[in-house]
């Protein structure tokens, strides 16, 4: 059996926790900037190996508290029910999707000619504005949705390409 060090399994345990309570935070309060979210979804995988090594370091002490009974048994069963309901689906209270939602989806389903007239763009610029984000127009009929395939984030960004701003002409220098 292989013998794990304390002097750097706990360390790792507070420094995967310390990650993983701050990005969690940003997330909640949607205040995460650059790559808290991959940090956050991947570093995970980082706390799983963290509390496995501190775990098996200390297997004598968590032992103990697993036989002991009362509080810790306790807070064990607890945690394990939360976990076994946080499996549960849950039905929206409200019927169908928000109206920004909607909005988007009727505008991805709309074909570009209409779709041109709502960001203010002539059928012309909106081909041009798509192409910049590497999506390529063969009928003023399609639709966003057609042309991103259902990829979410592509449609995200057709969207932001086509209610931005024209990019400005450039001046000769």
């Amino acid at each position: 059996m292989i013998k794990i060090a304390r002097d750097w399994a706990t360390p790792l345990t507070i420094g995967a926790f310390t990650l993983m309570a701050v990005t969690g935070l940003l997330l909640f309060f949607h205040l995460d900037t650059g790559l808290n979210k991959a940090a956050h979804e991947w570093l995970g995988w980082m706390m799983i190996a963290a509390v496995a090594t501190h775990a098996a370091t200390n297997w004598p002490g968590l032992r103990r508290y697993l036989s002991a009974g009362g509080k810790s048994r306790a807070i064990l069963v607890a945690s394990l029910a939360v976990l076994a309901l946080s499996f549960v689906p849950v039905s929206p209270a409200r019927k169908g999707a928000s109206p920004p939602v909607l909005a988007l989806q009727a505008l991805g389903q709309a074909p570009l000619k209409s779709v041109a007239p709502i960001a203010g763009k002539s059928i012309e610029q909106v081909k041009t504005a798509l192409r910049l984000v590497g999506l390529e127009v063969n009928s003023e009929d399609q639709s966003l949705a057609t042309l991103t395939g259902g990829d979410r984030a592509a449609l995200g960004r057709a969207i932001a390409a086509l209610f931005s701003p024209a990019p400005a002409a450039r001046r000769p220098l």
